[in-house]
C-alpha cells in the first residue's frame, strides 16, 4: 500500500434495484462482495464492513462476509468497520479474524469499537448499564490476545482465563487492530495506552474540529511510551459522474435512513439546506470525482491522517449507482487525490 491509504466502508445497507425495489438481505450481501471484488481490481487499499443488527442493513457478521471476499480477491485489505467488541467475546473475535487473515494471506484487519448503535446488547444478553465497563474490560483482554501467547486474565463481566492459548495463530504473529472512536477524549487516550492505531469516525461538521483529538493521541502515546501510529478517518460520501447526479441520487434515500434513526435519538428531521451545507462545508464527501477528490485532499492535509475511508452507502441508493460509485472512487478519486497532494508539496 502507498503511504496514504484509501478504503471503502459499508454496513451492507439494503439497496434498491433499478426499478426502485429493495433487494433481499441475501442479495445485498452478495452485492457487497461484488463491490469488494471491483475495489480489489481497481486498486482500492481496504474494504471495511460494519456490524449492524437492524433491518436496513444486511451485514451482522462482517468477518463471515470478509471470508467470502478473501477467496475472490488478491490484494485488498479486509477490515471490519466497526466490530462491536462490547457485545462480543474477545477470544472469538480474535479467532474469527485470525481465520480471515489465514484465508486472505495476511490481509485481515479489525477495527474495535464500543458501538454507536445498541441493538446488539439486548440481542446477545448484555446490560446497557455496563456499556463502558464492557468495552474497558474486553479491550484489555483483546490487547493481550494480540501477543499470541498464553493469557491469564480476570475481569468482572467475563469468565477469567488461566494460561489460555488461543488458536489459530496468524502467520505474521500480529493481527492488525485499530480502535474506532467517535468523539470521546477518553477513548483516544485508551487507544494510545494500548498501543493501537486510531480510526476517527467523522460524520458531521468540519473535519478540522477533530485536530485536537490527533494531538491528544500523540501526546498520550508519548506519555505512555507507546507508538503514535498514523491515524485514519472515515466519513460518508458518494461519487457519481456529476455533482448534481451524486447529490440527487444520495439525498432522498439518505434522508429516510437519517430521519428513521433520528426519531429514535430525538433529532429533528434533516432539511435539504443542512444536507447541502454538510456537503459544502462539513463531512459529506458527495459529488463528481474531482469535487470529492479535492475535499478529501483538504481533509487529509488539514488533519495529517494516513488513511481515508469513505462510507459509500448510507441508505438504499440503487445497487448500480453504488457499483459506479466504487468504480469512480478507485479509478478517478484516488489518483486525483494523489496528484493534488503531490502538486501541493
Amino acid at each position: 500500500m502507498s503511504d496514504l491509504v484509501f478504503g471503502l466502508d459499508t454496513f451492507g445497507d439494503v439497496p434498491e434495484d433499478d426499478d426502485g425495489r429493495p433487494l433481499s438481505h441475501a442479495q445485498a450481501i452478495r452485492q457487497v462482495v461484488d463491490e469488494a471484488v471491483l475495489a480489489d481490481e481497481i486498486g482500492v487499499d481496504v474494504i471495511a464492513l460494519g456490524e449492524h443488527h437492524r433491518p436496513e442493513y444486511s451485514i451482522s457478521s462482517p468477518e463471515t462476509v470478509l471470508a467470502g471476499i478473501a477467496t475472490r480477491t488478491s490484494r485488498i485489505h479486509l477490515s471490519s468497520g466497526v466490530t462491536v467488541l462490547s457485545s462480543d467475546d474477545p477470544v472469538r473475535v480474535f479467532q474469527r479474524f485470525a481465520t480471515v487473515d489465514a484465508l486472505s494471506n495476511g490481509r485481515a484487519e479489525v477495527i474495535l469499537g464500543r458501538g454507536s448503535f445498541t441493538e446488539s446488547f439486548p440481542l446477545f444478553g448484555y446490560d446497557l448499564a455496563d456499556y463502558d465497563k464492557l468495552f474497558e474490560e474486553k479491550i484489555e483482554l483483546f490487547a493481550r490476545l494480540l501477543d499470541e501467547k498464553p493469557v491469564t486474565w480476570s475481569g468482572t463481566l467475563r469468565p477469567a482465563l488461566e494460561d489460555a492459548d488461543v488458536y489459530p495463530k496468524t502467520e505474521s504473529g500480529r493481527l492488525t487492530t485499530w480502535v474506532g472512536v467517535g468523539g470521546s477524549p477518553q477513548s483516544v487516550v485508551r487507544t494510545a495506552h494500548y498501543n493501537l492505531p486510531l480510526m476517527l469516525a467523522i460524520i458531521g461538521g468540519p473535519p478540522k474540529r477533530f485536530a485536537p483529538y490527533l494531538d491528544l493521541y500523540r501526546r498520550a502515546a508519548a506519555e505512555f511510551g507507546t507508538t503514535a501510529h498514523p491515524v485514519g478517518m472515515h466519513s460518508p460520501g458518494f461519487v457519481a459522474d456529476t455533482d448534481e447526479q451524486a447529490r440527487e441520487v444520495f439525498w432522498p434515500r439518505y434522508r429516510v435512513i437519517r430521519d428513521r434513526i433520528g426519531r429514535q435519538r430525538g433529532w429533528p428531521p434533516i432539511r435539504r439546506e443542512e444536507y447541502d451545507a454538510e456537503i459544502d462545508h462539513g463531512s459529506l464527501y458527495i459529488g463528481s470525482p474531482e469535487t470529492v477528490a479535492r475535499k478529501i485532499a483538504r481533509a487529509v492535509t488539514d488533519l495529517g491522517v494516513g488513511r481515508f475511508d469513505m462510507i459509500y452507502s448510507s441508505g438504499s441508493q440503487p445497487a448500480s449507482a453504488r457499483l459506479r460509485a466504487v468504480e469512480l472512487y478507485g479509478t478517478k478519486v484516488i489518483p486525483m487525490v494523489h496528484d493534488i497532494l503531490s502538486e501541493a508539496k
